[in-house]
């Protein structure tokens, strides 16, 4: 039984947040997106008084034994080789973070264990079964990663971090973040299965033929997402599907980076849709499944950038866009100060 608490953001928190954005002086709702994210901020951490740093990212890393069916162009020693330099700080999430973002590497479950102190150790099993074949996980072990990743949630808040980012490093994933959004949503492997981390055109042929497979041996359930999960994802998939309901139950925004990420997103609302209060989006990635997935959560990215690096490098790319936003919210320049009359909705505006 998964341990988490179902709330809502502070509907009087954003309500509050929105009339201090239409105090700037500025046209009103003229910073689009990143106004609303400010209110969705405000209304997770109940008060106007927002709130970005401390923040941290979150590398959730694991294998798949899908990798055996020819998915990817590189192999699982791949996977620990990112993730040591992740907690060695050499990594490319480590570098777009700099010294704005602290960033964690959490091994949920890769083959080989990475060497390095840092490592967050929440390591349910050395990589997952081959989905082609039969089911990736137990429903045991996927409610294992969710409530590794609820709990790690809330041992971020304990440390007192404001923001959580979250990011996934597992050869293979692509594979599963697609055969699970299919799953979830209905579709047709051909309609979001891309190419990964550069697939070739045989290799795309295999990745859906995986897919396919996939779904018709499993049988994934559509309305029982742990269901889902257990046959399709990866442990890391599962640990960030957790950290998201963890930001519900302990009152912290969580940030989506791309399609895997999304994928886990997309199951966190469909275990509890209030999740989706306290989710975040960043960029909306090259990969087919992000979309859908987005559209499906009702969010709308701030980035649009191409991007596929995963590691959680698009939900870091969202700390400068918000923390300048946040300097135009708390700032002084505002219609009173300039003794001038505000601006008041006329037709069209939102």
């Amino acid at each position: 039984m998964l341990n988490y608490e179902i709330n809502r953001p502070d509907e009087a928190a954003m309500a509050e947040a929105r009339a201090r954005w239409d105090a700037v002086a500025k046209p009103l709702r003229s910073l689009g997106l990143l106004e609303e994210l400010i209110e969705r901020i405000a209304g997770i951490q109940h008060t106007a008084d927002v709130s970005l740093a401390p923040r941290c990212a979150l590398v959730f890393c694991a294998d798949h034994g899908v990798v055996a069916e020819g998915v990817s162009q590189s192999g699982q020693e791949v996977t620990r080789l990112v993730a040591e330099s992740i907690a060695e700080g050499r990594g490319n999430v480590n570098l777009m973070a700099d010294d704005l973002t602290d960033v964690f590497c959490v091994d949920m479950g890769m083959a080989q264990r990475a060497a390095h102190p840092a490592v967050i150790d929440r390591r349910i099993g050395p990589g997952t079964r081959n989905l082609a074949k039969g089911p990736a996980m137990t429903r045991q072990e996927a409610e294992g990663a969710l409530q590794a990743g609820i709990d790690l949630a809330g041992a971020m808040k304990r440390r007192g971090y404001r923001l959580i980012a979250t990011g996934e490093m597992g050869i293979g994933n692509t594979t599963a973040s697609a055969a699970l959004t299919c799953a979830l949503l209905g579709l047709e492997p051909e309609a979001v299965v891309g190419r990964g981390a550069g697939l070739s055109d045989e290799g795309l042929a295999r990745k859906r033929e995986a897919v396919g497979r996939a779904l018709a041996i499993n049988r994934p359930n559509p309305n029982d997402p742990l269901d889902a999960l257990g046959k399709l994802g990866g442990f890391e998939i599962a640990g960030m599907a957790g950290a998201f309901l963890g930001g519900m139950t302990h009152g912290i925004p969580v940030v989506i980076d791309g399609a895997i990420s999304a994928a886990a997103a997309l199951a966190a609302a469909r275990l509890c849709p209030r999740a989706k209060g306290y989710m975040l989006p960043s960029h909306m990635s090259r990969e087919a499944t992000a979309a859908r997935v987005m559209a499906e959560l009702g969010l709308e990215p701030v980035i649009r950038a191409d991007m596929a690096l995963g590691e959680g490098t698009g939900a870091v790319a969202l700390m400068p866009l918000l923390d300048m936003a946040l300097r135009v919210y708390a700032g002084p320049h505002t219609f009173t100060s300039l003794g001038m009359a505000a601006y008041v909705p006329q037709g069209g505006a939102k």
